[in-house]
């Protein structure tokens, strides 16, 4: 899949500055290819509980944020992102105290 698709697919409109800090996250992110499919179809999972991958404005990584309205949506939200965490052998990094997880990449 290139790059300009899965900006869309995230939500985002492509233009070069996205594009630029795309490749700078892929190439922060090791073994981007092999986890890819399964950060998209995380954001669609999320999407049901008001959450979503996102691309961080602040660090070089993709980041997972929950936003659902309620303590169950917010605790469903978190339960899909621990799966895909272990399933996939993904490292995350919790942002402070916050329900947002920066995606650091494929755990070997």
């Amino acid at each position: 899949m290139n790059n300009e698709a899965i900006l869309k697919q995230l939500g985002y409109i492509p233009n070069e500055a996205l594009l630029s800090q795309f490749d700078r996250i892929v190439e922060n992110t090791p073994s981007f290819d092999k986890i890819q499919k399964h950060i998209l179809d995380l954001h669609e999972h999320l999407q049901v509980d008001d959450s979503h991958v996102t691309m961080s404005n602040s660090e070089d990584f993709f980041k997972i944020k929950v936003e659902a309205p309620s303590p169950e949506r917010t605790e469903e939200a978190l339960e899909k992102i621990n799966h895909f965490a272990d399933k996939y052998k993904v490292t995350l990094k919790q942002v402070g105290n916050k329900n947002t997880f920066y995606i650091l990449g494929f755990d070997k």
